[in-house]
């Protein structure tokens, strides 16, 4: 087998933080082996030497406090940033051995600041998403108008189709961009905050396209959230990560407990169950030298799912 090749499955997020001997392997759609991403600026790497699996058809929310390496991750998984050391495969293949073209026909990404002219239209800002399906000087095909109209309708703005884009308000120019990155018609999708900054109303919106994304395209969505509510809701697997390392992985009712948010995000809080996914209620924030000892050793174990009675 050569190098820029490894079996394409493998335990999905979940199954990697130790999953029992009769656990079933999940296909991958993306894989980062010792990964290590930084800046050319930096002594240091922001990630280093982390892996992960990112399962087919599923929704992954990576989370953490601000300066964790969310984004420098999801960089890496793109090709954004060229890793120093470790690989990063889509399909099995390494990230750095397709083409651009190539890459974005598979692989679309929204970032968290995305610039256009105020006075180009929706519609010509979506059918800016196919170009990595055009060649040169191809006018607009049927396929192109067909995805087109399709990313408009699911991300719900065929009323704003005409509008300019520098006439809308934030929420709305956030979902115009994600119907330009389901126009690309790509295998897998990662999302950079796709929701911050966003009423309630245009974040259920987003949440509610990631979803459907899934259920109805099979799409891979990758994305970086701050608000833990909905990633415990919508991800089928949640990454937490603290100062570039990878604390816990696997199912959001696994990850998300008392003692994760104490030790990655310095807070006191409580989990409810709720049928919409663990909600957390922050109660303090924690000192540094608190988040090892805050809890108490009952509190500990109430907070590891499956402990021993």
């Amino acid at each position: 087998m050569q190098d820029n090749e490894m079996p394409h499955k493998r335990a999905s997020c979940g199954e990697s933080t130790g999953a029992g001997p009769d656990a079933t392997a999940s296909r991958t759609a993306l894989d980062a082996d010792e990964l290590v991403v930084g800046y050319p600026t930096a002594d240091e790497p922001v990630i280093d030497g982390q892996t992960l699996a990112v399962p087919e058809g599923e929704v992954t929310a990576l989370i953490g406090p601000n300066g964790s390496g969310k984004s420098t991750l999801l960089k890496g998984l793109s090709n954004r940033l060229e890793p120093e050391d470790g690989r990063v495969l889509l399909d099995g293949r390494r990230v750095d051995s397709f083409e651009s073209k190539e890459l974005a026909r598979k692989l679309g990404r929204l970032s968290q600041q995305n610039t256009a002219p105020d006075t180009i239209s929706v519609e010509e800002l979506v059918e800016r998403g196919r170009y990595p399906h055009q060649g040169f000087f191809e006018s607009r095909t049927e396929s192109d108008e067909r995805a087109v109209n399709e990313a408009i309708a699911m991300a719900g703005v065929e009323h704003l189709r005409d509008r300019e884009v520098g006439t809308l308000s934030g929420g709305q120019t956030q979902l115009v961009w994600i119907a330009m990155a389901i126009a690309q018609d790509t295998d897998v999708l990662l999302l950079d905050e796709p929701t911050t900054f966003l009423d309630p109303h245009h974040q259920l919106k987003v949440m509610q396209i990631v979803e459907t994304l899934r259920d109805d395209s099979q799409m891979t969505v990758v994305l970086v959230l701050h608000d833990i509510a909905q990633a415990a809701r919508y991800a089928d697997n949640v990454v937490a990560l603290k100062d570039g390392s990878m604390e816990a992985r696997g199912p959001p009712e696994e990850v998300i407990t008392k003692q994760l948010l104490a030790d990655v995000f310095d807070i006191k809080a409580t989990v409810i169950e709720t049928e919409y996914g663990p909600q957390v209620v922050p109660i303090e924030p924690l000192d540094d030298d608190e988040s090892q000892s805050s809890l108490s050793r009952s509190e500990r174990t109430e907070s590891r799912p499956d402990s021993p009675d």
